[in-house]
């Protein structure tokens, strides 16, 4: 029975290496995959890229691959990442300069490109495409002229063809991340197209491995104290065959695999166990069995799939104006009680300087600022708090209103009521990035793949 190793090097854009250069060194994988990307992290590097062509992509795999990319090469393990981001040919070109003078002449680094689609926007419009917005009701129209990234959600096949053309790297842009994983299942195991129970197992087996630590004891709900050598976390790997797949970690590291840190990330992000939707297939993990099969393994199976949808998720970024925040905390005694009456204050001042906030959101850090409507707010328990930080925030749509409500907090340590502390210096004006998810047509979207080789 054929199988195929694959280990989770990252779980976001600003992961630690340390777990993904010790599965290098230390596991018998034959895939990596690093998931480095998220809705506001696309946006984040489109406007990186806007103020500096050479960036736009995640450095950080730069970084690791720098300490052991030379080693994942010459034991055979191909590395998949969509750390390219909003520039994929800058990563690309990034890793192929350190790969030679580190000697990898003759390295494979393959790249899709096509995600990006922001110039198809006004074409897709004459076609009938409505951009309607999945979490809020609103005009695309009314934002079209702000919108500065537009990425595709898409799956497996670009991926796979380069693994195809011998690739030994693969860079994308916003692949979904269990694609990542999915393409070395199909490329290894020759699965169909259609096969959708199959496709189903390895979107679960990247699912649970797409987020690093956190399937291996990182933010373990039910037992955290437990688990072992937390400053030495290792990252979930997948050992997946035609029936079911494994999932377990490199030898010498901490961390926990076992049903329940599984059940916990198995279900993370999924709305309807029945129906997730990905680009590659319908998931249903209803039924799904979580087995311990040995020491940090644990069997997944009965997993079933069907027929993958005909729309792509798109997500587009867009200025949607300006933020500022700023934050007092207060000490005991009636520290809740001060941080209230500070906020009253500060929202009067406000309204004497005709400010024209879009948004206000005041959150007391200590009290509500986690579980907002559904916190404690027991008077008898709030009046004993040793303290309470008042956070302050707005967003506006010009520069102008923003500052408005920088120079009304500070004075508050000696203009407000007692035992206040101001921290973190003069709250500054951002840019504030706006986030439009939306549906398309599949075939509105040309993907390529690329390779490069080393010289």
């Amino acid at each position: 029975m054929g199988k195929v190793i694959i280990g989770g090097g990252q779980g976001f854009w600003g992961d630690s290496n340390d777990a993904a250069i010790h599965m290098v060194r230390h596991s018998d994988i034959g895939y990596m995959a690093c998931d480095y990307l998220a809705e506001l992290t696309m946006s984040i590097l489109a406007r990186q890229k806007m103020k500096n062509p050479q960036a736009g992509y995640a450095r950080d795999f730069l970084g690791m691959m720098k300490e052991c990319g030379k080693e994942a090469y010459e034991k055979g393990i191909r590395v998949l990442t969509n750390a390219g981001g909003m520039n994929i040919e800058g990563l690309v070109e990034a890793l192929a300069a350190q790969a030679s003078a580190q000697g990898l002449a003759g390295m494979k680094i393959g790249y899709v490109t096509g995600d990006e689609i922001s110039d198809r926007i006004p074409q897709l419009l004459k076609e009938g495409v409505t951009f309607e917005n999945m979490d809020d009701a609103g005009d695309f129209r009314e934002i079209q002229d702000k919108v500065f990234n537009a990425n595709v959600y898409f799956g497996h096949e670009p991926t796979l063809d380069c693994l195809r053309q011998g690739a030994d790297m693969v860079i994308t842009g916003r692949s979904t991340d269990s694609a990542l994983f999915l393409a070395p299942c199909m490329h290894e195991l020759g699965w169909a197209p259609d096969d959708w129970d199959n496709l189903a197992r390895g979107i679960m087996a990247g699912h649970l491995l797409e987020c690093g630590g956190q399937g291996a004891g990182g933010n373990y709900d039910y037992g955290w104290r437990d688990v072992p050598g937390m400053d030495e976390l290792g990252f979930p790997i997948a050992e997946v065959s035609e029936d079911n797949f494994i999932i377990t970690k490199a030898p010498d590291c901490g961390g926990i695999i076992c049903e329940q840190s599984c059940k916990e990330q198995f279900l993370y992000e999924v709305h309807d166990p029945a129906n997730y939707l990905t680009p590659d297939v319908n998931v249903d993990i209803s039924q799904a069995t979580l087995t311990q099969v040995g020491e940090n393994r644990v069997r997944v199976g009965n997993i079933r799939g069907r027929c993958r949808p005909d729309m792509l998720k798109l997500s587009l970024g867009y200025h949607a104006g300006y933020k500022v925040a700023g934050m007092l905390s207060f000490a005991w005694p009636d520290a809740y009680e001060k941080a209230q009456y500070a906020a009253d204050i500060i929202m009067k001042k406000m309204k004497r300087r005709n400010l024209a906030a879009e948004e206000v959101r005041i959150d007391y850090i200590g009290v509500n600022a986690l579980h907002l409507g559904v916190a404690e707010t027991d008077p008898e328990k709030l009046k004993d708090l040793n303290e309470v930080v008042l956070r302050i925030a707005i967003r506006t749509l010009t520069k102008e209103e923003a500052y408005k409500l920088v120079p009304e907090i500070a004075p508050l340590q000696l203009n407000g009521p007692p035992g206040a502390s101001f921290f973190g210096g003069r709250a500054k004006v951002q840019e504030a990035l706006g986030l439009w998810p939306c549906l398309i047509p599949r075939d509105a979207v040309k993907l390529e793949s690329h390779i490069m080789e080393v010289v």
